[in-house]
């Protein structure tokens, strides 16, 4: 299956479609949406979203690595990263089978 990508601006004539709202009100409501998750990253803390799924901060220790193209010794600093775990009503959406 090829990857097909959805750009912001489609992602919003679909929200936009799919509430029956504008483009512009469906846009300020997605990056009034994707503010809010960055802000609850920045604090720590989770979302939660029933049927879709979580975001949540995720702690990385430092490790060692190697540089491939020297095979010398990186030290890789610890950091911080975002995971979402997909919820099960999405799950079943992305698993289900074409008939």
């Amino acid at each position: 299956m090829a990857d097909s990508r959805v750009s912001k601006q489609e992602f919003i004539d679909r929200i936009a479609e799919e509430a029956k709202i504008s483009k512009k009100d469906a846009g300020v409501v997605l990056n009034a949406t994707i503010s809010v998750i960055e802000k609850a990253m920045k604090k720590n803390e989770s979302i939660v979203i029933p049927g879709f799924g979580s975001f949540k901060v995720q702690k990385v220790k430092a490790r060692k690595g190697r540089n491939v193209q020297t095979g010398e010794e990186i030290k890789i600093p610890a950091k911080n990263r975002v995971k979402f775990t997909a919820g099960a009503k999405l799950k079943e959406v992305v698993n289900k089978k074409k008939k």
